[in-house]
């Protein structure tokens, strides 16, 4: 039984995400570069000059933990990849996938009242995510078949 692959990343956040990391990066590696002697007696040194770059690119780095989502389904199952951390799941301990009114994502729903939240699969993306959904509810009906 061959059943196709759905991946799906969300797009809006991406859109987003990207320049406002680039935007913090420039502006903290520019105010580390302007950083000066001022005429009120403080000294900045260049450690401190390369501690605001650096800290520019932590903020960034935070920004685009938020593009990190991805959810890839296959024959064999789920693999949900959120902000921190990714999960595998077999269609074995799938009962649902579903996007519940209101939620910013959809969700896997498990076993006991469980569920494993999509971040890849978000409203705000509108006609991706109904697109997202439905491939993937195609892949599993193809697989119980």
């Amino acid at each position: 039984m061959s059943a196709e692959a759905v991946v799906v990343r969300p797009r809006k956040v991406r859109r987003v995400a990207i320049p406002i990391a680039i935007l913090l990066i420039v502006v903290f590696a520019l105010v580390g570069t302007l950083l000066r002697n001022t005429p009120t007696g403080v000294v900045f040194n260049l450690s401190d000059q390369i501690a605001m770059g650096v800290l520019g690119l932590l903020l960034a780095s935070g920004v685009m933990l938020l593009t990190r989502p991805r959810l890839r389904a296959d024959a064999d199952g789920l693999e949900i990849r959120n902000i921190i951390g990714t999960q595998r799941i077999p269609w074995q301990l799938v009962q649902g996938v579903t996007f519940p009114d209101g939620a910013p994502w959809a969700r896997v729903e498990l076993p006991e009242d469980e569920y494993v939240p999509i971040m890849a699969v978000q409203a705000t993306d509108g006609d991706h995510a109904v697109t997202a959904m439905r491939s993937l509810r195609e892949l599993r009906r193809t697989i119980d078949a």
